[in-house]
């Protein structure tokens, strides 16, 4: 009997800890800002994310290429359960004549999110985007 109630009691356990993985979703990249620094970009990205500890949470965003080059990518150590939006600076090296990238965000149970900010270096602003030259 001892056995079965222990059973179950993972099971359940088990069961509680793929529901919060479920609830924590896709990452999403809430905006970004590119400031042009001497030959480089300095990117600050704000994400936002349900993490729900060392299993699920967001770890990294990246810039990329329309043709998906990785231009760079801001590892996250840590989980920010208690820190929801964050933003996170990274600088970035984008080739001259570069004019659209995208940022992109991952998590460790859903991998790169679909969401993606397109960024169009060439505009002030746009849709999540900032540009500061």
């Amino acid at each position: 009997m001892k056995m079965i109630i222990r059973m179950l009691g993972l099971a359940l356990l088990m069961s509680a800890m793929q529901v919060g993985q479920a609830y924590a979703g896709e990452v999403e990249v809430v905006k970004t800002q590119f400031e042009y620094r001497t030959g480089s970009w300095h990117v600050r990205t704000t994400l936002r994310h349900g993490d729900t500890g060392w299993s699920h949470y967001a770890d990294a965003w990246r810039v990329v290429t329309e043709q998906g080059d990785d231009l760079g990518t801001r590892t996250l150590f840590h989980p920010h359960e208690q820190e929801q939006p964050f933003t996170r600076g990274h600088t970035v090296n984008i080739p001259q004549g570069t004019n659209i990238v995208f940022v992109e965000a991952h998590d460790k149970v859903h991998g790169w999110s679909k969401k993606r900010v397109k960024v169009d270096l060439r505009k002030a602003k746009g849709d999540r985007f900032e540009v500061h030259r």
